[in-house]
């Protein structure tokens, strides 16, 4: 391939072959991307067209469904039915968006004392937005979707990895939308932090990890700009003693390994009533043994490779200090992990508690941690000690009991008797060191919108 300065290489991490090469954006295209933008018009668009726009890009998505799944596969190692299936969740968010936007951008207007109180859903203007590799495709719909339904334009600055897909995310959306209403930009972090302050950009979103999630929000907030942020998480996964322990142990898995294991809202921390734990582990351990490490281009694979050597050596290490410090792998699937490519074997590692590497640190792979808990209480103890609060999971054959648990866990969203997963339909967000703000839904589209409101008396004596 052919380089001429600096930009990214995008590599296949199955294999650690070279893919792609995209160089680095100059100065003057970055101004001419931030000039688009901010002149597309979109923001004067009506709801109608904002409904047309989105169920094309739906059609987009279905008619290219294999091609952009294959490229997430190359690119970051996803198993090809998981990508399908990542393309298809997509379409599901254009269809509810495409039923649903209007009422949400419908004005809402109502007596106030006599006058007329209105309430209106108006764009921000252009929002600059910085993703992560591990749903190329998911990230953008769930984070963009509802802020280029709001009437902003988009400006993506997208994980470096899947530079590829990024090209297809902009190639689609003007596809669907026109010119300038989403554009995306290779450039390096220093840029990055530049084009927030860009007095062009008036929002700015962010999901990744909190040490950078925090410079973001640092350099948003220096300009008085609206950020949001969807961090790390560390989510718990509760057993309680009345559970049905062949079906949690189930879910457990599918919860923690799915996409490799590189999902904020895993079941990372696995935390098992005392009183079950030895029927809980004997129902998991058949099911990691069970998981095919291969090829992700393969249709039979369920977990393969990490999406970067650094993210594999990152594992290992937290795998190795957890061990160290008394924990004890109790169940892991067979992965070639001395062979190329960035392969790590899905584990699970039974630890003593929240001083273990495991639950102190985000594992951002397929790599579990699991305890227990004498009663009710210490496992929402132990749930609360991370300083993470994405999303969590319970357990139990009372579900009164366990929603009425979850809401003393300190998290964004509670799942009671299946798996944290988002929801077009549902607000998706953190708090603590998970970030702030909310994707998705109604509420996705009112955060990156000017919520204006006008009070309305009659004017008297006048003509």
């Amino acid at each position: 391939m052919t380089r001429a300065g600096a930009g990214v290489v995008t590599v296949n991490p199955a294999n650690g072959e070279e893919l792609d090469f995209y160089p680095y954006a100059t100065a003057g295209s970055v101004d001419r991307v931030l000039a688009a933008a901010a002149a597309c018009g979109w923001g004067r668009s009506s709801p109608g067209e904002r409904v047309a726009a989105i169920s094309r890009l739906g059609d987009l998505l279905t008619a290219r469904r294999e091609r952009l799944a294959r490229l997430i596969t190359l690119e970051m190692g996803k198993p090809i039915r998981q990508a399908r299936a990542e393309i298809d969740k997509c379409v599901g968010a254009c269809r509810y968006y495409a039923a649903q936007l209007p009422g949400m951008l419908r004005p809402e207007t109502f007596d106030l004392d006599g006058d007329t109180a209105v309430v209106r859903v108006l764009p921000l203007g252009v929002v600059f937005c910085i993703l992560p590799w591990n749903y190329p495709w998911w990230q953008v719909i769930r984070a963009m979707l509802p802020a280029v339904a709001a009437g902003n334009a988009v400006v993506l600055k997208h994980a470096e990895s899947v530079t590829g897909s990024a090209m297809q995310v902009e190639e689609i959306f003007q596809d669907a939308y026109g010119a300038g209403v989403l554009q995306t930009v290779v450039v390096d972090s220093a840029t990055a932090s530049d084009i927030i302050a860009d007095h062009r950009i008036a929002a700015v979103t962010f999901t990744g990890s909190d040490r950078v999630g925090a410079l973001v929000a640092a350099r948003a907030g220096a300009a008085l700009k609206k950020c949001v942020l969807e961090l790390g998480g560390s989510d718990p996964f509760i057993v309680l003693a009345d559970a049905d322990i062949p079906a949690a142990a189930a879910a457990a898995v599918r919860s923690r390994f799915l996409n490799n294991g590189q999902s904020c809202i895993a079941a990372k921390r696995i935390l098992v009533h005392r009183s079950v734990r030895d029927e809980f582990v004997d129902a998991i351990v058949p099911h990691v043994k069970a998981l095919t490490v291969s090829d992700p281009a393969d249709e039979s694979c369920d977990i393969g490779p990490l999406a970067r050597l650094d993210l594999r050596d990152s594992l290992r290490e937290q795998r190795r200090q957890a061990v160290a410090a008394g924990g004890r792998v109790i169940a892991q699937a067979p992965a070639p992990e001395d062979g190329p490519g960035a392969w790590f074997a899905p584990s699970i590692v039974e630890v003593e508690g929240r001083d273990s590497v495991l639950f102190s640190d985000e594992t951002f792979g397929p790599l579990g941690a699991l305890t227990t808990g004498a009663h009710d209480d210490e496992l929402v103890a132990l749930a609360n000690s991370s300083r993470y609060g994405l999303s969590s999971s319970v357990w139990s054959g009372d579900s009164e009991h366990a929603a009425a648990l979850g809401a003393r866990i300190q998290a964004g969203a509670v799942f009671v008797n299946t798996i944290s997963a988002t929801d077009p339909r549902l607000p998706a967000g953190g708090v603590k060191a998970s970030g702030y703000g909310r994707e998705l839904g109604r509420w996705g589209v009112h955060e990156l919108a000017n919520v204006q409101a006008s009070r309305i008396r009659k004017a008297v004596g006048g003509r």
